[in-house]
């Protein structure tokens, strides 16, 4: 039992503005603990009459250790773990990776159709798991991207009265801004890793900057970088990327800066520097989204004949099948075995310009067949004389070859029209602010 007397607390001084002579006036402030917690406080008006004494009077249960324990036994834990689904997933190769050890998740999972169909052996979905203390399921959230941009697929495993059920259900992805940075120690994609941003956006820096940033070689360990980027959101959870909105990269102390700018819904966009010239220019940089360059423009020692030869292209290592882009717009000249160059397309563009992309696996255009530039023409192998997978890559002005990379960062670029400028203005005023705004983040979390 507890017993409290409001004269076992002490007076509160007196002050002048408060009190007058012909009063007491007694502020008490009781605080008591109960089973649950509550905290109570009591003010008192002014009285001209003493303030009476009175007690309080509570009884105190004694909470045993068997009660408690006995009350976690009704109130079972749960526990959330989360995962990225694989290719060569199982059912059990699936559950165990999430912590959960129940048979009949896994037998329910393996002869449910549903389950089968969109998540069994599917890659890059992203898994949310409930588990009991016992390690069984009760609930797997699965949320995948579809093609279109405002949607997502969900398939939802859930053990309820009658045992466990999946439904399958279409949300609504959310946009949401996000703002990172990094400081190159190695490489771009080392970086971006160690800042966590998506491989997708490191892509989209080495294409914006790449008419004025060589990746391959240009560089160097203290250059930085910002980037303002959408992110597309499944039930709160980031679930792909999106497109990067603004960037900033300081390479060789040099400062460059891009936006997205998009004039209305029904033209297309681009990206542009703050004084409002195109960054996209007549050629890409490179027919690959982002690779080593392994051999350049230049004079070498041939790996099969041994002896040294001009190297008339330029070769990028990359891993066999992986996607090979035209840098320009144009018209397939050719495609098919070009002897040493193995499986090979060559593209005819203006100007008396053309590219060729030799030693593919695959080729995915065929001759006359108009091309644009970014789009996919073939897959990264070895055929011809290759001693391994990898992409030699000619450009050819009249016949005569050319460094490519040199041609791409020289290639025009197109400036914002007329009628545009002022709504351009504003938002390269806006963007301005925003990246030096940035840059403080940026060099906060890079030092």
């Amino acid at each position: 039992m507890l017993i409290l007397q409001d004269n076992d607390f002490p007076d509160t001084p007196q002050d002048d503005d408060v009190y007058r002579s012909n009063g007491v006036v007694r502020l008490a402030v009781v605080l008591a603990l109960t089973a649950a917690g509550a905290l109570a406080v009591a003010g008192f008006r002014q009285s001209d009459s003493p303030t009476p004494i009175s007690q309080l009077v509570e009884n105190v249960n004694n909470i045993t250790l068997d009660s408690q324990i006995s009350r976690l036994d009704k109130d079972r834990l749960r526990l959330y773990r989360s995962d990225t689904s694989r290719s060569t997933d199982t059912a059990e190769s699936m559950l165990s990776r999430l912590g959960v050890s129940d048979k009949t998740a896994a037998d329910f999972m393996r002869g449910n159709p549903l389950v089968r169909e969109a998540l069994l052996g599917k890659s890059a979905r992203q898994l949310n798991a409930e588990v009991d203390d016992d390690n069984h399921l009760l609930k797997l959230t699965a949320r995948w991207a579809t093609d279109k941009n405002d949607t997502f697929q969900r398939l939802v495993i859930e053990r309820g009265e009658q045992g466990l059920s999946a439904r399958r259900e279409t949300g609504e992805l959310k946009t949401s801004v996000r703002l990172s940075g990094g400081l190159i120690q190695t490489s771009l994609f080392a970086a971006t890793d160690d800042a966590r941003i998506p491989d997708s956006i490191a892509v989209q820096l080495a294409e914006i900057f790449s008419g004025d940033i060589d990746f391959h070689r240009a560089l160097r360990k203290g250059d930085r970088f910002t980037v303002t980027y959408e992110s597309l959101e499944a039930d709160g959870e980031s679930l792909k990327p999106g497109k990067v909105l603004t960037a900033e990269f300081v390479n060789k102390g040099k400062t460059h800066q891009a936006m997205w700018f998009q004039e209305n819904s029904i033209k297309p966009g681009g990206y542009y520097n703050l004084q409002g010239q195109s960054l996209r220019r007549t050629y890409l940089a490179s027919p690959l989204a982002f690779s080593r360059v392994s051999s350049g423009f230049s004079m070498r020692f041939h790996p099969i004949f041994q002896t040294w030869r001009a190297h008339l292209g330029v070769d990028y290592a990359a891993g066999q099948g992986t996607p090979v882009r035209s840098v320009g717009l144009g018209v397939v000249q050719s495609a098919g075995n070009l002897g040493g160059y193995g499986n090979a397309v060559v593209i005819k563009h203006s100007n008396g310009h053309s590219t060729v992309y030799a030693h593919l696996s695959k080729m995915l255009v065929r001759r006359g067949q108009s091309v644009s530039q970014g789009q996919a023409i073939g897959l990264v192998g070895a055929t011809g004389w290759a001693t391994g997978p990898h992409l030699h890559f000619e450009f050819r002005v009249n016949g005569v070859h050319k460094d490519p990379q040199l041609l791409a960062r020289q290639s025009e670029s197109v400036p914002i029209p007329a009628f545009a400028r002022d709504q351009f203005n504003r938002q390269a005023a806006e963007v301005s602010r925003q990246l030096a705004s940035a840059s403080l983040v940026s060099a906060d979390t890079t030092h």
